[in-house]
């Protein structure tokens, strides 16, 4: 059995926050050994000639020694990670050198998330004290020639307060500012997926009538950061309308690639890059059943969500969880996955 390339994401010690629209969990943090995340990649190596290795799926540099892990995630990997555009808030007002090694790296854009007012984005982050430590990040970033580019999740709770985030921007000339040093600021809202922490959100998610309250300022930042034309391109179609389009779909699917990326807990449960890392996605455990046996429980579609989706008709999973009369608005692939992991908890997948 070989893959061409085989991406592992440990989640060594979690995160700081709870955030409530993380599509990842809020599981609770361990505190993995170095030499844990080493054995890991040396579990996955005999299956693939490309190997790519991360310390993290919550929290990018989260423990004192990132550095350290960092380096050790390139000498594990075949071809150089990425850091992305990614990075902790949480760490950034804590240590000074962070952000200069930030830059040192070539991150030119770090992404960090506000969902209104100071209250809001402590509620939703999980968190008292995040907002301030937001905008204290801001500060830093911009000193370091980085800029900040900000997303927000909305829902029907915190949608009025878009304008607070308008002024913020304005207020703080974030534009004007990331310019002056040759950076690009930039800004996207969206509703986010509907699987994990999210999930719970789905009575309050955004429907049609709810775009028009989107800034005129927030929503050229959203269209351009897609690269669309219309919110609605942005946010989608209204479930109603997604039932009636898939509710006779008789096609199947397989989520195999010949290039996977796995999340492997801190209790060494591995899961697909595909949904939350919850039960009905397990493909077994590192360390009890090796990663032989995951990878062939991978390709042979044999978590219970994959195999749901690969033996049952979409139409037959969209009528038994979906709504038609529901006006919330979802992106089709979103849709599919949030209904799919709905039959996976019901008694419809037994």
């Amino acid at each position: 059995m070989h893959f061409k390339e085989i991406t592992v994401c440990v989640d060594m010690y979690g995160c700081p926050n709870r955030c409530k629209h993380c599509w990842l969990g809020t599981t609770p943090n361990g505190s993995m050994a170095v030499s844990e995340l080493e054995a890991v990649a040396e579990r996955f190596r005999p299956f693939t000639d490309c190997l790519q290795v991360y310390d993290w799926y919550r929290e990018p540099d989260y423990r004192d020694n990132y550095r350290e892990l960092f380096a050790l995630c390139n000498k594990l990997s075949d071809t150089p990670v990425q850091h992305y555009e990614l990075a902790s808030f949480w760490r950034l007002v804590r240590d000074r050198e962070y952000a200069p090694w930030l830059s040192s790296l070539g991150l030119e854009q770090v992404q960090l998330t506000i969902f209104g007012d100071e209250k809001t984005t402590d509620f939703y982050i999980g968190r008292k004290g995040a907002y301030r430590e937001i905008l204290e990040a801001i500060e830093i970033l911009i000193e370091n020639r980085i800029s900040p580019r900000i997303q927000t999740f909305v829902n029907k709770d915190n949608i009025h307060e878009l304008e607070h985030t308008e002024n913020l921007i304005r207020g703080l000339a974030l534009e004007e500012r990331c310019r002056f040093f040759g950076g690009r600021f930039s800004f996207f809202l969206h509703q986010g997926s509907c699987d994990g922490e999210n999930e719970k959100l789905y009575d309050v998610r955004v429907t049609p009538e709810d775009l028009a309250k989107v800034p005129v300022l927030l929503e050229a930042y959203t269209l351009k950061h897609f690269g669309k034309h219309s919110l609605t391109e942005v946010f989608g179609n209204t479930e109603a309308a997604l039932y009636e389009e898939l509710a006779e779909d008789s096609s199947t699917a397989s989520y195999v690639s010949d290039s996977p990326v796995f999340y492997v807990d801190k209790d060494f449960h591995v899961y697909p890059n595909i949904s939350a890392p919850v039960s009905h996605w397990r493909l077994g455990n590192l360390k009890t059943d090796g990663a032989e046996a995951v990878l062939e429980n991978y390709r042979g579609s044999k978590s219970a969500a994959q195999q749901i989706r690969l033996t049952v008709p979409l139409g037959q999973i969209v009528k038994a969880e979906g709504s038609r009369e529901s006006r919330r608005l979802f992106s089709r692939g979103d849709y599919i996955e949030f209904l799919l992991n709905r039959y996976c908890r019901t008694g419809c997948a037994l």
